[in-house]
C-alpha cells in the first residue's frame, strides 16, 4: 500500500473583488497534482513561492478539502475518512509558532502529548526517545522563549512525532535557521527515514533537497513540472555549464541583455547584500559566451567570475523558468513506476512525457 496518493488533486479559492458592486474572483491554487509517495521514501516538493506546495500539503493533512480529484494516506481519503488520515500522520511547519512559550520543552510535550492521545503509561518514555532523537536532553526544562529559532524547529518536530505518525509532513522547517542549526535538523529528518517514517519535505534549500530526498517533484503554477530523484532532475541541465558573476548594482534590463546573448539558456539573480550572484546558463563548454555575456553586462562593477557545472538547484531554475515561459508542463515518474523522470525542458520546444505507473 502506498503511503501518499495524490489523483487530479486540485484546489480553488474564491473571493469577492471591487466596490460598490462586488464580483466574485476564483484562483485556481492547485491544478490537477498527481503523485505517489512509498512507505519509508523521502519525498520532496519544491517549488517557487505561491507555487501550490503549502495548499497541496493541506489537502494531503484534511487541512483543506480538495476541489476536485481524490487523495489518500495509507488507503484512507482525505475527504471521506479524516479521522483515520490524521491518526497516521504527523504536521511540522517552519516558524516560531505552535509552542507555548512560557512553559518548557517538556511541559510542551506532556501537553501535546495529551491532545494527541498518547496513553499516560507511554507518555514519559516517548517524550525522552524524542528529546533523545531532536538533541534536546539537558536542555527540555528551560522555558521554550529562550531557545533559538534551530532548538524551537527540533521542539517542532519532537511535537510532530509524539503519536508515532507514519507519515510526516514537513513544511519548509529550516526557514529562517542558521546553517549549524539546519545540518542538525537534516540530520534528525534523514534520521527518521531511516527509521522507516514517511516524509513529505518542502524547502526552498535545493541543497537540502539534494541532500535528503529519494524522489522531488518541482511545482509550479499549481501544475507538476518535473518528478524523478535528485540526479535525474540534474541529468535535464547535463547539457549545460554554469557560469556566475559576482557583481554590483545589476538591474532588470541588464539582465534581459544576458538573456537575449545567444547561446544563453537561463539567467537568474541573487541578491546578497550590496553583492548580487548572477548564474547564466550556458552550453556545456560554450567558453566563447563568457565575452559576451559579461559584454551585456557593461556599466555594472564585476567581481569574481567561475564557471561550475549544474547543480540541483540550476535543474530547478531551469525546469521553472522555462516550462513557465513556454507554457507546457514537465512531468516525470510516479513512485509506482520504477523508473527516473523523463522528458525535456520546454525550452527545448518539447513537452515532457509521463511515465505512469
Amino acid at each position: 500500500m502506498l503511503a501518499i496518493e495524490a489523483d487530479a488533486l486540485r484546489r480553488t479559492y474564491t473571493s469577492r473583488t471591487g466596490w460598490p458592486r462586488s464580483r466574485r474572483a476564483e484562483t485556481e491554487a492547485v491544478r490537477g497534482v498527481t503523485f505517489e509517495v512509498a512507505p519509508g521514501e523521502l519525498f520532496g516538493l519544491l517549488g517557487p513561492n505561491g507555487a501550490g506546495k503549502t495548499t497541496t500539503i493541506k489537502m494531503l493533512n484534511t487541512l483543506l478539502l480538495p476541489t476536485s480529484g481524490t487523495a489518500r494516506v495509507f488507503g484512507h481519503d482525505v475527504a471521506r475518512d479524516p479521522v483515520a488520515v490524521r491518526r497516521r500522520i504527523g504536521y511540522v511547519f517552519g516558524g516560531d509558532r505552535g509552542l507555548y512559550d512560557r512553559l518548557s520543552a517538556l511541559d510542551n510535550l506532556r501537553y501535546f502529548a495529551e491532545l494527541y492521545g498518547v496513553a499516560a503509561r507511554d507518555q514519559k518514555r516517548r517524550i525522552a526517545e524524542l528529546l533523545d532523537l531532536v538533541g534536546l536532553v539537558g536542555r527540555e526544562r528551560e522555558r521554550v522563549e529562550g531557545y533559538s529559532r534551530g532548538m524551537r524547529q527540533r521542539l517542532h518536530i519532537a511535537r510532530g512525532l509524539l503519536h508515532r505518525p507514519d507519515v510526516l509532513f514537513l513544511d519548509e522547517p529550516s526557514i529562517g535557521v542558521d546553517p549549524v542549526a539546519a545540518r542538525d535538523l537534516r540530520r534528525t529528518v534523514a534520521d527518521l527515514a531511516s527509521a522507516g517514517t514517511t516524509v513529505l519535505l518542502t524547502t526552498h534549500y535545493m541543497a537540502e533537497a539534494d541532500e535528503l530526498c529519494d524522489r522531488i517533484a518541482v511545482i509550479a503554477g499549481g501544475r507538476i513540472r518535473a518528478l524523478g530523484t535528485p540526479g535525474s532532475l540534474k541529468s535535464l541541465v547535463r547539457e549545460r555549464d554554469v557560469l556566475e558573476i559576482e557583481a554590483y548594482g545589476v538591474d532588470e534590463e541588464r539582465l534581459d541583455r544576458v538573456r537575449r546573448v545567444p547561446g544563453v539558456r537561463g539567467v537568474s539573480a541573487e541578491d546578497r547584500g550590496a553583492l548580487q550572484t548572477v548564474t547564466v546558463q550556458i552550453g556545456r563548454g560554450a567558453s566563447d559566451l563568457h565575452g559576451p555575456v559579461l559584454a551585456a553586462l557593461d556599466g555594472v562593477r564585476i567581481g569574481r567570475v567561475t564557471s561550475r557545472e549544474p547543480s540541483l538547484e540550476d535543474a530547478y531554475i531551469a525546469i521553472v523558468e522555462e516550462t513557465a515561459g513556454a507554457g507546457t508542463e514537465a512531468v516525470g515518474e510516479t513512485a509506482g513506476a520504477g523508473t527516473e523522470a523523463v522528458g525535456e525542458t520546454a525550452g527545448a520546444g518539447t513537452e515532457a512525457v509521463e511515465a505512469a505507473a
